[in-house]
């Protein structure tokens, strides 16, 4: 295919997502820009958990050194306790294709490289999308600064609150999941004991504790999830308080006690997700990521999928001209659709099986679970979204 009728693109969404598919469209040779409604890239700090699935493609476009270098790897050594400190099971991450890399990385810097790794004036911030429309061969996407972009191809990569979303599917209620996150970070040299190369979780009634490192092993990233109340719920996104989270674990393992005796300050998230989308796709739009399936944090998914999701489209796009758009575009959603509707549910049920809730009740059977879901992540992580995308891509053309 003649490089000139490669398909212009509009990437809206300056996130891990759109960023990381902003790098393999330019890879496959795009020409590709990006719109952030902040007025500059970042992320609120907090921990993100890369593993082999989505590891491979970082591998694939050239930022596996980035990976290995702002990332903390993490290994066998990884593992799930009771809320007492009692062991339950081993994580066993391993995957059959030769990886077992699974890193903490800091999502600040994850965006940071991401970005950079992009050619100069891809990214455009301050671009808030306010409207989209398409007739034809052109879809446009209008901004509240009064800027209209013309493209060949419109990726809505702008999260769960996607204004790109409507365009494509009648809006929809998120589901609150009855919890929130309290996450945050402390420096290393404030708990010098605390190992830098493990994943630790630990499971209570209604709670769970998570911790794993970031940044080379700086820093500790903790996650705690407690039931909300009603204004809790309210709250997306909103600073936490410190006091109230150690309550919340107070009489858990020392571990976690001492870890929590260092936080100044803490950040509460209401966790949503939405029930799987039917479509994602409309002629010349696509959803990618939380856009298209927002998903709880209880498997750990969230940015893994969304970068299987980058990687699949811009594979698929390889093979597609500018006429032939709308096909790859759903293509590209048939390939995705059921295997992230499968993570969303079991990112749902993971949520029942650590917080001890229905049909885990009783501890015993619990463990077991825990115990019996490494099957479940190793394949998991051992998919490769690559290959089935070039089989889609050829049947294309």
């Amino acid at each position: 295919m003649m490089v000139e009728t490669r398909p212009n693109i509009a990437i809206v969404g300056g996130g891990i997502g759109g960023l990381f598919v902003a790098n393999a469209l330019v890879a496959h040779g795009f020409p590709v820009s990006v719109y952030e409604q902040a007025p500059a890239l970042g992320e609120i700090g907090a921990g993100v958990y890369l593993t082999p699935n989505s590891v491979r493609q970082f591998q694939r476009i050239g930022l596996e050194p980035a990976v290995e270098k702002w990332g903390a790897r993490v290994g066998p050594n990884s593992h799930y306790f009771r809320d007492d400190g009692a062991p339950i099971a081993p994580v066993q991450v391993t995957d059959s294709s030769g990886w077992n890399a699974t890193f903490g990385m800091h999502r600040a810097d994850l965006v940071e490289f991401l970005a950079k790794a992009l050619p100069a004036h891809i990214v455009h911030t301050d671009h808030r999308c306010i409207g989209f429309e398409q007739s034809g061969d052109v879809a446009r996407v209008s901004f509240a600064n009064g800027a209209v972009v013309e493209a060949d191809i419109v990726i809505g990569a702008d999260g769960i609150h996607s204004e790109l979303r409507p365009f494509v599917f009648p809006p929809s209620q998120p589901v609150f999941s009855g919890s929130v996150a309290y996450r945050g970070l402390v420096a290393h040299d404030l708990v010098p004991h605390w190992p830098t190369e493990r994943w630790q979780m630990w499971l209570g009634k209604s709670k769970h504790f998570l911790a794993f490192p970031v940044r080379a092993g700086q820093i500790i990233n903790y996650v705690g999830f407690v039931p909300a109340d009603e204004e809790m719920k309210e709250s997306w996104s909103a600073p936490g308080d410190p006091d109230t989270l150690r309550q919340e674990f107070a009489g858990w393992d020392p571990r976690i006690e001492d870890l929590l005796r260092h936080v100044k300050h803490t950040f509460r998230w209401a966790l949503y997700d939405r029930e799987p989308l039917p479509t994602w796709t409309r002629g010349r739009l696509t959803l990618l990521g939380d856009a298209a399936h927002p998903m709880l944090p209880h498997l750990g998914q969230g940015a893994n999928q969304s970068i299987e999701d980058g990687m699949a489209l811009a594979t698929i796009l390889s093979r597609a001209n500018r006429e032939s758009v709308p096909e790859a575009l759903l293509a590209y959603e048939r390939l995705r659709r059921e295997r992230v509707a499968e993570v969303q549910r079991g990112a749902r049920e993971n949520g029942l099986r650590y917080d001890s809730s229905h049909t885990y009740t009783d501890l015993g059977v619990r463990d077991a679970a825990i115990t019996a879901h490494a099957t479940f992540r190793k394949r998991l992580y051992d998919h490769d979204v690559v290959p089935e995308a070039q089989a889609v891509a050829a049947a294309l053309t």
